[in-house]
């Protein structure tokens, strides 16, 4: 384990300015996305479209790095090289998503537990081998009538610190990703005590399991109410329920808190990150970890069959959220 080098790529990750870009949808997800856009999900039109994203001209002012997907760590651009040297040519640090999914968890219906454990240390030789320098693992939380359960809730707890602390064994920096998702009609006030609980539970297994604060980034939902739910949230609304959780919980050792979009528009993820920015006296850097909000754009641009057109979606969209990371993003952006 290079402490050293780990803190320094936690550092890297959330520079000012930047963020990660997720680009490790799953099969089903990918596939889902294309068919949406009339495109076909084979090996080839996947490896097409990922390679349009990672040699985007200038991504590199405002992408620090990019969450890959297996299969996409083991293919080779148009030109032979592999995905991970495209993305170092492009100055970008690659990183790879390690569960292998969220599973219906035995005796709680209607609940998730995030497996991928078994072979984990084995995994993470080979993705640091092949070039990786970081690792995701996410757990789902459902909100709902007695739901997320303890035993869940502590359940994925145990799972993102056991994957952290493998992850650190490898010199991989881990990124912890428990989401409270948006789907259903709950308030702002219960999907905040949610995400509350659960990253108290986390930070506790981070540190019974001896993880190091200083080498982990959080990734982590907004406090928003549920899509359904009939009252819905202004910005200032959702930027202080996130900032008294984040308070509540986030030791300041962690260098940076990503947040992802989870399923909000690319314009109001947007201004979340912006107006958190805003915010005084943060002790960490608050960074934005998208895949939709970066890409949707960009992949309608793209299925209308040009790639120039694709790669000027994303760069908006990447300076957006850049601006946003400095409280500087506008409307008329």
């Amino acid at each position: 384990m290079n402490t050293a080098a780990m803190e320094a790529t936690a550092l890297e990750l959330v520079a000012p300015g930047k963020g990660i870009l997720a680009a490790d949808e799953s099969g089903p997800t990918i596939e889902q996305r294309f068919k949406g856009v009339g495109i076909a999900s084979t090996g080839d039109t996947r490896r097409a479209y990922r390679e349009m994203l990672f040699t985007t001209p200038g991504l590199w002012a405002f992408i620090s790095g990019v969450i890959l997907y297996d299969e996409t760590i083991r293919q080779k651009s148009t030109d032979g090289a592999s995905m991970i040297e495209v993305l170092g040519r492009q100055g970008l640090i690659p990183g790879i998503k390690v569960d292998r999914g969220a599973k219906a968890m035995a005796g709680f219906p209607g609940e998730k537990i995030t497996e991928g454990l078994d072979g984990l240390r084995e995994r993470l030789a080979e993705y640091a081998q092949l070039g990786a320098r970081f690792t995701k693992w996410r757990a789902v939380l459902t909100p709902g009538p007695q739901r997320p359960t303890r035993t869940n809730l502590q359940a994925n707890a145990h799972a993102l610190a056991r994957f952290a602390a493998l992850s650190q064994e490898a010199g991989l920096v881990p990124v912890v990703e428990p989401e409270v998702l948006m789907d259903g009609d709950h308030s702002i006030a219960q999907h905040g005590a949610a995400t509350e609980t659960m990253l108290q539970l986390v930070f506790r297994e981070l540190a019974e399991q001896g993880v190091r604060l200083e080498a982990v980034l959080l990734k982590v939902n907004m406090i928003l109410p549920g899509t359904t739910c009939p009252e819905q949230a202004s910005v200032t609304d959702v930027v202080q329920a996130t900032e008294r959780c984040l308070w509540h919980t986030v030791p300041p050792a962690v260098p940076g808190i990503v947040f992802l979009s989870g399923g909000q528009t690319d314009v109001r993820s947007t201004e979340h990150l912006d107006a958190l920015n805003r915010l005084e006296h943060k002790p960490w850097e608050l960074s934005f970890s998208f895949g939709r909000a970066l890409q949707a754009p960009a992949l309608r641009a793209w299925a209308d069959g040009s790639v120039a057109a694709g790669q000027a979606a994303l760069l908006h969209r990447a300076r957006c959220n850049s601006a946003a990371r400095f409280g500087q993003y506008t409307a008329g952006m």
